[in-house]
């Protein structure tokens, strides 16, 4: 959205100045931009802001003075109304979007009932009617109705069968009265009942209202509300996309009913979708052809769906617990269809472990999953209509990783499991219950637990330690540095200028942490007790807006539990440090645990809390056993850890306050502390621990994830030594203690492999940037790559027999087992290929050659893809003529190339911007290429600034055309201040360029002022 701003205290236009504004198509809101950048650009200065303005009333001693103007086709009225500033608004202040605040809800004066649409789909444009039954929060009230709308061309609008004159409604933009539009093509906020001389609502409030609008979804490049992807419609509604669509409360305490009819051309879009079940469909004149989808249950607007297109579809069945027959279809183009089945069967897996594990079953006939290429996320849950990225959902052996099998089982689950968390009973726990829900801030909630949700099903359909790993690494390397930087956020935002950020920005905090937040529930009261707690939860709300709040009284009540302050995990920002000393005293036979914690400051938040921490322990003897533990004193007291009266391996301790004590009794020899077991909380933990403490828990750890974990804490321990010996000219060596723990851990055939793999990666570059006081990326990736090298040099043999012993020519399977060998195999060839030995080079080359699926493939060209070359260029020209005609492989060819370490790569992925294959406006490329890009901390943060430039230039043209994405993209400007200060002023400049720049969206003005401001 775009509001209009005057940069002088008052402004006039003369007739023909006005007459001007007026094009003789219907006039778009980008297209009145235009407008005025070319006629009044001295004059008029124009923001993009956020969805939420305040509502202008029409001043008519100003109107009555100025002409109107019509025109002869009679669609479009406009009126122009001016006056003074508000002397306290400062030139410099009234295009700062505004910031919406959690304190600052207000519950809505209507409600809709239901809301009937008609869609004609065409070429040109789309033509919308929708017809909503509306009712008042106050019954006999009747203030304006205001409605939200963006880049909509207003046809018409009856009020109860009556069409309603512009007397009865503002089309309105602008704070503090400075200048309104009341034209009915431009979208905006569209007023009903404006005056008390003009109030066409009736008395008792309820009323119908119908509405006619034109959109152009050929021409929508953001790729919300309704556009075409690859030739067909589609929608993305979430967060407000749906003002895109219609004028309508965009947001998500309005639940409706929706009846949906869609018209089209038989021959382009034969397949006609929307949610619900289908209720009619047939032909009509001129070759066209309709069908009606009716959806018995209310949702909000932004989990409306519509798909038309020339699309086939896998067709399976699912047979309920209580023996109900539901239809499942994945649709997609026909060529695509066969890289469809382990999408569905990944949504069967999720289907069945949902009833096995929660009870809950599907409530509808019919579930559908479409795949677009075109796509801003990863996915989005519309009720019965799922609609997909198609790398979410197409996948085979020949042109699919193993994680990209894993991704897709991961999110059709989680897609899945937002139908509705209960059969009949969800309203928090489900971003479209039946249920409303306050506003978008307590909808977060929602995501928290189907995150956690999905994290539970995929580490029951593999391995559950692997999967613990991946998801403390993700947090790590991303929510953690969002957690310190300028975006930090609570996991219940307080506020937001545009709410896509907490979607496209990748929803760390909220999706990521927030999922941490639950775990700890299940964490503290165990399996049994979380489902007692869920039990009561949906006891308590079937049918209510509920809120945090809610969902922590029921844990706790179910089960008598003191949570103390627990609830701060909703609204404190920043990653707790927790830190731990341990003494033993021989004589008492006790061994003392004392623990604070510290909370960093964020911004709006300098003064925190103590937060509610659950810290698992366990303690190991001088053979690496557990110890039994049954008592531990604590503030004062003696308490049992015990349980059913046996003593326990690992028990959790509650820190609640800054600094406190622990102390086991009955320990008859110094123990070894294996500390926050299963990562018990989402914090940064620091210790006393020395090295030998964590070689041994490396060797001996009954805890798998704190086995990993002391590797690689070891390993950032070592990393940053070597940074600072490197910083200070000393030369390079490796501890031979840590290449003998890696080798024990590659050579330990007990060892899950995918465990081991996980085991024998070094810490990101990012990760270690993270933990410095100033980062340096040149030394850091210098010490990194020094070590891999030693590594591999040292343990050539053993990497080989690696390799060698864990070739297949079976058939390729989706499993465990078989993913596993896989993963072990490719990263210790990734090892020997960074040594830049022919030898090994020809070892990579058979691989590619002769591997028969794309895991293997595609790990075989990146071992090979490390070192500049003919070889290189060569593999890398096969492997593009090999897959040009798959754009989801060709997006890994991308990505493999963008985020390569070789010097000045920057001027590479210039080139690849003129590919044929690239196209700026498909996201997955822009991921691939530019966020790739990003993800290479060496060249991104090249000293000559040449990243920051390139990044600066691609957000401005991306800004254009795709405002989601682009503040993504201008995310990797969030923590300039975290480098030195030659490279902080070349990012700041970049920064300042893209807020100089006339028309940024707020997307893009959120990420990028806050990031300047940090």
């Amino acid at each position: 959205m775009a509001r209009l701003v005057l940069p002088s205290k008052t402004l006039a236009f003369s007739r023909n100045t006005l007459l001007g504004l007026i094009s003789p198509a219907p006039l778009q809101l980008n297209c009145g931009i235009n407008y005025f950048q070319n006629t009044a650009k001295r004059t008029i200065r124009l923001r993009h802001f956020l969805a939420s303005e305040v509502n202008l009333q029409k001043h008519r001693p100003f109107i009555s003075s100025l002409p109107r103007v019509k025109q002869i086709s009679k669609r479009l009225i406009c009126s122009v109304a001016t006056g003074d500033l508000p002397k306290q608004v400062e030139e410099s202040k009234m295009g700062t979007p505004r910031e919406i605040f959690l304190k600052d809800y207000k519950i809505p004066d209507y409600y809709f009932d239901s809301v009937d649409l008609k869609f004609s789909l065409g070429e040109e444009k789309t033509i919308v009617s929708s017809k909503i039954a509306v009712y008042p929060h106050i019954e006999g009230s009747s203030p304006p109705l205001v409605l939200d709308g963006q880049e909509l061309s207003l046809v018409s609008i009856h009020l109860n069968g009556k069409a309603l004159k512009t007397d009865d409604y503002d089309m309105l933009y602008v704070m503090n009265m400075i200048l309104c539009f009341l034209v009915k093509t431009i979208g905006g906020r569209l007023s009903i009942g404006c005056t008390p001389s003009h109030n066409p609502i009736t008395s008792s409030g309820k009323y119908d209202l119908e509405i006619v609008t034109e959109i152009y979804p050929q021409k929508n490049t953001s790729l919300e509300g309704l556009y075409k992807s690859s030739g067909n419609f589609c929608t993305q509604c979430e967060a407000e996309g749906f003002r895109k669509i219609t004028f309508y409360q965009d947001r998500p305490d309005i639940m409706a009913k929706y009846t949906v009819r869609i018209e089209a051309d038989k021959s382009l879009y034969p397949v006609l979708l929307s949610n619900g079940n289908l209720a009619e469909q047939g032909d009509l004149e001129g070759g066209k052809h309709y069908a009606v989808w009716e959806d018995p249950f209310k949702k909000p607007s932004y989990l409306f769906a519509l798909v038309a297109g020339q699309l086939e579809s896998r067709d399976d069945t699912f047979t309920t617990r209580s023996g109900r027959k539901v239809s499942l279809r994945i649709w997609t183009p026909a060529d695509d269809v066969p890289k469809t089945a382990h999408a569905m069967y990944s949504l069967k897996a999720a289907m069945k472990w949902d009833e096995d594990v929660f009870g809950l079953e599907y409530d509808l006939d019919l579930f559908n999953v479409v795949a677009v290429p075109d796509f801003n996320m990863g996915a989005m849950e519309n009720k019965s209509l799922n609609i997909f990225n198609s790398k979410l959902v197409l996948a085979s052996p020949e042109t699919a990783t193993d994680a990209d099998y894993a991704a897709i089982l991961g999110v059709i689950g989680h897609e899945y499991f937002h139908n509705w968390t209960g059969n009949s009973s969800v309203s928090l726990l489900d971003s479209y219950s039946r249920y409303p829900k306050p506003d978008f801030f307590s909808a977060f909630v929602v995501s928290m637990f189907i995150y956690f949700h999905s994290w539970e099903f995929s580490s029951d359909m593999g391995s559950r330690t692997v999967k613990r790993i991946a998801d403390v690494s993700k947090l790590r390397n991303y929510q953690f540095p969002q957690d310190a930087g300028p975006m930090a956020h609570p996991v219940r935002p307080h506020s937001y200028i545009k709410m896509d950020n907490f979607y496209t920005g990748k929803p760390l905090t909220v999706y990521e942490k927030g999922a941490e937040v639950v775990r700890m529930y299940k964490t503290l009261l165990g399996s049994q007790g979380f489902r007692k707690g869920m039990d009561l939860y949906f006891k308590r709300h079937d049918g209510q807006a509920v809120t945090c709040e809610d969902f922590f009284a029921a844990m706790q009540d179910a089960n008598s539990a003191d949570f103390a302050n627990f609830l701060l995990w909703y609204s404190q920002a920043g990653t707790p440090v927790v830190r731990v000393n341990t003494s033993y005293n021989s004589e008492a036979h006790t061994f003392s645990l004392k623990i604070s914690q510290e909370i960093p400051p964020t911004p709006g938040q300098s003064v925190k809390e103590p937060m509610f921490i659950p810290v698992a322990v366990g303690l190991l003897d001088s053979t690496g056993k557990d110890i039994p533990l049954s008592i531990v004193y604590h503030n004062g007291t003696l308490q049992s850890v015990s349980s059913n009266d046996q003593s326990v391996c690992t028990t959790i301790l509650r820190v609640t306050k800054k600094e406190e004590e622990f102390v086991f009794t009955d320990i008859f020899e110094r123990p070894v502390p294996s500390l926050l077991r299963g990562y018990s909380a989402p914090i940064r933990l620091e210790s006393d621990l020395t090295d030998r403490d964590l070689f041994f828990l490396l060797a001996n750890d009954s805890d798998e994830f704190n086995r990993w974990e002391a590797g690689q804490v070891l390993a950032r321990k070592l990393m940053l030594i070597l940074v600072d010996d490197l910083q200070h000219n000393k030369p390079l060596v490796l501890n031979p203690n840590f290449v003998d723990g890696f080798k024990r851990i590659l050579c330990d055939s007990s060892l899950d492999q995918e465990f081991v793999a996980k085991a024998i990666t070094l810490p990101g570059e990012g990760e270690i940037m993270d933990m410095m006081e100033v980062a340096d990326p040149d030394a850091v990736h210098a010490v990194r790559t020094f070590i891999r090298k030693q590594l591999a040099s040292e343990l050539r043999s053993e990497l080989l027999s690696t390799v060698e012993n864990n070739r297949s020519s079976d058939e390729y399977v989706f499993n465990h087992q078989n993913l596993a060998r896989r993963a072990l195999k490719n990263i210790a060839l990734a090892y020997l290929g960074c040594l830049e030995d022919q030898g090994f080079t020809n070892l990579a080359l058979h691989e590619y050659k002769t591997a028969t699926n794309m895991t293997e493939q595609f790990a075989a060209l990146a071992a090979i893809a490390q070192n500049p070359g003919k070889t290189r260029d060569d593999v890398l020209a096969d492997f593009y003529d090999k897959w040009q005609n798959d754009f989801l492989v060709v997006n890994k060819w991308f990505a493999l190339q963008a985020m390569s370490d070789i010097p000045g790569n920057v001027e590479n992925v210039r080139k690849l911007l003129n590919h044929p294959a690239f196209d700026l406006r498909n996201p997955n490329k822009v991921y691939s290429l530019i966020g790739g890009f990003c993800g290479s901390p060496v060249n991104f943060h090249a000293k000559d600034g040449s990243g920051y430039k390139f990044l600066g230039e691609i957000v401005l043209q991306l800004d254009k055309l795709n405002p989601q994405v682009a503040s993504r993209m201008v995310s990797a400007f969030s923590r300039w201040r975290r480098y030195d200060e030659d490279r902080q002023k070349l990012a700041k400049a970049q920064l300042e360029r893209i807020m100089s720049n006339n028309g940024l969206s707020e997307n893009v003005f959120e990420i990028a002022s806050k990031s300047l401001a940090a």
